[in-house]
């Protein structure tokens, strides 16, 4: 069993920040779970291109505001607490929060923690070589 708080995160290689956002990685690859488990929270006024050819994603609203688009079919989806959503079909997407964020997000196949977002928005697909549970 593995027991994690945020503040246990704070300042590891489990908490990654950027200019539009900050997520802390509660589950990761390496816990040979088949998933990993996010907690994220986009800043307010920014905008983030986003496409994950590699991975699924589930994304449930906990607080704050903020659309969502569909890049590829141009629909925008209002997000606030209670709401989720799937990119089921790898959609390129783009969020733009008018509040703060806070988002719980899980990942099929788990992402190791050391993913950047290239160009386009893609996380590379990263395995881990032995997981550690």
């Amino acid at each position: 069993m593995i027991v994690t708080r945020l503040a246990d995160l704070e300042g590891t290689d489990r908490d990654v920040k950027s200019q539009n956002w900050r997520s802390r990685r509660l589950v990761l690859a390496k816990e040979g779970v088949g998933f990993s488990f996010h907690e994220t929270t986009m800043y307010a006024g920014t905008e983030t291109e986003m496409w994950y050819a590699n991975h699924f994603e589930a994304v449930y609203c906990v607080g704050g505001t903020g659309q969502l688009e569909n890049r590829e079919t141009g629909e925008i989806h209002e997000i606030s607490d209670g709401t989720m959503y799937l990119l089921d079909g790898n959609e390129k997407h783009t969020m733009r929060p008018t509040t703060d964020l806070r988002l719980i997000c899980t990942f099929n196949p788990p992402v190791t923690g050391r993913e950047v977002h290239d160009a386009d928005g893609v996380y590379p697909l990263i395995k881990e070589e032995e997981a550690a549970v």
